[in-house]
């Protein structure tokens, strides 16, 4: 069963394609694709949540590419990874603001009842599919590790 996200993928495709909007369908294409071989891979029809998290594996790839070749002076290839960041982010669910995810983590943390740092796991478990998307994982896990240690 197609998914709303993908169905709207596609369909901006075949707009880029009517526009002749090179870049835009290049872009696209790579969604679709990565989109297309983690469903053969697995044998499945992806849902939202799987495109979303296909996207988020995008963006952060996309992120460490520009980080890179910012590093080593590579200007023009750092520009064409910031258009197609640009181009994927459309598809990412709003970012959660500071307070969203510091009240998150609060209900995460009564959720699981966690005393100490060993209960990172299963904080990090009923969080995931709140913020996936929506907030960076490393900064998630961060707030987390604090919030624990402020026990």
């Amino acid at each position: 069963m197609p998914t709303e996200l993908k169905d709207r993928i596609q369909s901006d495709v075949k707009d880029a394609m009517r526009a002749k909007a090179k870049e835009r369908l290049g872009t696209l294409r790579l969604v679709t694709a990565a989109i297309k071989q983690k469903e053969v891979d697995e044998r499945l029809e992806m849902d939202d949540d799987q495109v979303l998290q296909v996207l988020t594996k995008m963006v952060k790839q996309r992120q460490d590419s520009i980080t890179q070749y910012t590093d080593a002076g590579r200007d023009d290839l750092a520009a064409r990874e910031q258009a197609e960041l640009a181009i994927i982010g459309e598809y990412m669910p709003a970012a959660l603001s500071e307070e969203e995810l510091e009240e998150l983590v609060s209900k995460a943390l009564a959720e699981t009842r966690a005393k100490s740092i060993k209960d990172m796991g299963k904080v990090m478990g009923v969080l995931r599919p709140a913020v996936q998307g929506r907030a960076d994982m490393g900064a998630v896990s961060a707030q987390v590790k604090q919030a624990l240690g402020n026990l």
